[in-house]
């Protein structure tokens, strides 16, 4: 497929960073024969030549892949479409498992099965929430949780704890094999899009205390969930929000379809 080079010049200068703003890029897209469209990528080339995915999805309505990046640099729309035997394709979560999938922000818990009714862990949820927005694990961390051990997951908690996603549940633990509840997986995404300053805008009248057990949301989580909610994020459950409830794998791949995708 083409690479872009995209360029941007002030004067005789060649700006090629944004600083804290962005720019939103639409390159014309034409779907190929039994494309997915959800398994379309946009990657950059970074300064060694590898292909990194950037932030965008493609646009149906417009015909075009359209992203956003801080920096102008080269760029190529790649075809990675992911499938797993237990992901069937009139599945609900079906779209937003290919769409993260193929972007590598979720992983199969075997080469073809990916177990989308399966409890998320804490782990799990660290490691795909870091994924889905670009941020590099940190490598070289001393100051992790004591649980953190030595895994997959282990250099994504370090991240999240200097980045002050997640502070655990106390004495310097995180419990990264439990399964994470719905308000604590939904206050760890509101601080992550806080920090990279991607909340988005309260697009609803729908508050926390429409919901019949709004009563058993934590204090810590009601900001966070409150925001989401206004925002169309969360939409809970037949009238409930279910903050003490636990998350599925299918689940998480749809809020960050959501967030993503837009």
């Amino acid at each position: 497929m083409p690479v872009y080079s995209l360029s941007v010049t002030a004067g005789n200068t060649e700006v090629t960073s944004f600083g804290k703003g962005k720019a939103t890029v639409r390159i014309p897209y034409t779907l190929g024969a039994n494309e997915d469209s959800n398994a379309v990528v946009i990657y950059y080339i970074d300064g060694n030549g590898a292909a990194q995915v950037a932030q965008g999805a493609y646009n149906s309505s417009t015909k075009t892949v359209d992203f956003v990046s801080s920096h102008f640099s080269q760029y190529a729309i790649g075809y990675n479409k992911v499938n797993f035997s237990d992901v069937a394709p009139d599945a609900w979560y079906h779209a937003a498992v290919t769409f993260n999938a193929s972007r590598g922000v979720v992983s199969g818990t075997s080469d073809v099965t990916f177990r989308p009714n399966a409890a998320i862990t804490r782990g799990q949820f660290i490691v795909m929430l870091l994924r889905a927005y670009g941020i590099e694990p940190d490598a070289g961390a001393e100051n992790n949780f004591a649980d953190a051990g030595n895994t997959y997951y282990t250099n994504y908690l370090a991240k999240a704890k200097e980045m002050g996603i997640t502070t655990g549940i106390g004495d310097n633990l995180f419990a990264p094999e439990g399964n994470i509840t719905r308000q604590d997986m939904l206050t760890m995404l509101y601080r992550a899009l806080d920090k990279l300053e991607e909340l988005p805008e309260a697009a609803k009248s729908t508050n926390l205390s429409d919901f019949s057990d709004v009563n058993l949301v934590g204090d810590y989580s009601r900001d966070a969930i409150t925001a989401l909610v206004q925002a169309g994020v969360v939409s809970g459950n037949q009238g409930k929000i279910e903050p003490q409830g636990q998350s599925t794998r299918a689940q998480m791949a749809q809020l960050l379809y959501n967030l993503l995708s837009l």
